[in-house]
């Protein structure tokens, strides 16, 4: 039986109409719609914690403008984009974390605190506006309902007007002289001056948290600590099948359930890959007789970040040359611990704790020269095995505070207020000549968020175990 040849749809052959350009179309596509409710994405408390951010800005430069921006999300390939995180230092001054926005911020020539701070946004483009069908990055049927310029102004209590009135303000302050900004592509687009000295202003007074980023921040870690637990309890399974990848994938998964999602590239090193400082690719199987490094954070919904690291037993129990390299890195991490208090040396706990590799290694026979040859300027030799600092600030970035100078960074002192990281560790290649074979492929760090009190410090990731014998039963609890 012959089938019967399909008859061409309506208007086959013809041009598809662009939608802009047809009246019927925009006419029924522009009514008929709810008015949506939709809530601003601001944390409690971000709002007064950026005015009060502006206002140490202001205090600290002086009469002027400067302008930030939120930037933009880089291509990832063609058509589509890398997701979107906003620059930290916008974040900082303003709470608000809207692609392509921008703040402008001047201050008076009288007393720095009067100042007044305008912010620049997209609105969402609503029904009713050809954007709303035509528009796939602002267009509400596009991405979804969100807030618009009065809704953002109400909780942020500062000016807030359309991105389109930027180029405007901006033209107006081009008379006062070149106007310092943030973000390199926002200095690009609207030919503003990139300034090192805003930069390093920004990262400077970045490094003393107030009392609501340390809370972020103990939201962050709290969060990854049970990321740690979520982790462990899928070991099984990466080790029948699923990999460095599995374990990967499943902290991923929570970040973005508790929070905005990883604040840095989970790493997930089994056994060799535990030695490669940044194991991202988590392309490896598990092994279950094999060291299990990982170094994992949640980043908030504030953008505030942790940064954390275990290493583990898969099967529950290191072996007994596991456990000398682990007790080494212990020993070097307490060590470091000890050092973070107000008015010690930011470079203490890195000396302290480098200090205790260099005599391990030098028991075990793996230096070549003196402990006190190794530690001085011009040797270092110990640290083959550990070519990474002990460790950095930690807040909106993983690595906070980066653009500040030798000065304000590791030649100061401790302050409270600081949050940062100490982390040592032993990288152990596998293809390292210079180690006796059953420390060939070990690979152990540990690392522990602290926040400096006006006494002391306080370990904000203390819930997960240090010693071996610790870690060793909370991996078996969890299995």
């Amino acid at each position: 039986m012959t089938e019967p040849t399909p008859s061409r749809p309506p208007y086959a052959g013809t041009r598809p109409p662009r939608l802009t350009e047809v009246s019927a179309f925009t006419t029924a596509i522009g009514t008929g719609w709810a008015e949506v409710d939709t809530p601003v994405p601001l944390p409690p408390g971000a709002a007064e914690a950026a005015a009060g951010h502006r206002a140490r800005l202001v205090a600290r430069l002086g009469p002027g403008t400067v302008v930030a921006g939120a930037g933009r999300a880089p291509v990832r390939s063609n058509d589509t984009a890398y997701d979107y995180r906003a620059d930290s230092d916008f974040v900082w001054l303003t709470g608000c974390a809207v692609e392509d926005a921008v703040l402008v911020l001047t201050a008076g020539r009288g007393d720095p605190r009067d100042h007044a701070a305008t912010l620049y946004l997209p609105p969402p483009a609503r029904p009713g506006e050809t954007g709303f069908f035509a528009d796939a990055a602002h267009g509400e049927l596009w991405v979804g309902p969100a807030p618009g310029v009065a809704d953002w102004a109400r909780v942020l209590g500062v000016e807030v007007r359309p991105l389109a009135d930027l180029d405007a303000a901006l033209s107006r302050l081009a008379g006062a002289g070149a106007t310092p900004g943030t973000e390199p592509d926002l200095v690009r687009r609207h030919g503003l001056k990139a300034d090192p000295e805003l930069a390093t202003a920004l990262s400077d007074l970045r490094m003393v948290k107030d009392a609501w980023e340390i809370e972020q921040l103990r939201q962050a870690v709290d969060h990854t600590v049970a990321g740690f637990a979520a982790v462990v309890g899928e070991i099984p399974t990466a080790v029948a099948a699923g990999g460095e990848r599995w374990l990967q994938g499943t902290f991923d998964r929570h970040a973005r359930t508790v929070g905005n999602g990883p604040g840095y590239a989970t790493i997930v090193g089994s056994g060799p890959h535990a030695a490669t400082l940044h194991w991202v690719r988590c392309d490896g199987p598990v092994l279950p007789d094999q060291p299990l490094l990982l170094d994992m954070g949640v980043e908030t919904r504030s953008l505030y970040t942790a940064d954390v690291t275990r290493t583990v037993p898969p099967g529950g129990r290191f072996t007994e040359a596991q456990r000398r390299v682990h007790d080494l890195v212990e020993a070097a991490h307490l060590a470091g611990l000890a050092q973070v208090a107000p008015g010690r040396a930011y470079a203490d706990f890195h000396f302290a704790a480098m200090e205790v590799v260099a005599r391990g290694l030098h028991d075990w026979g793996l230096l070549p020269v003196s402990v006190d040859e190794a530690l001085s300027p011009a040797g270092q030799q110990h640290r083959r095995y550990l070519v990474c600092g002990i460790g950095h600030h930690l807040g909106l970035d993983v690595h906070d505070c980066a653009r500040s100078g030798y000065e304000a960074y590791q030649g100061a002192p401790l302050a409270p207020g600081m949050v940062l990281t100490v982390e040592p560790g032993l990288y152990f290649h596998p293809h390292d000549l210079t180690l006796p074979p059953e420390l060939r492929g070990v690979g152990v760090r540990l690392e522990d968020d602290l926040l400096v009190t006006e006494d002391g410090a306080e370990v904000l990731s203390g819930a997960l175990p240090i010693s071996a014998g610790g870690v060793e039963e909370w991996v078996r609890g969890l299995l």
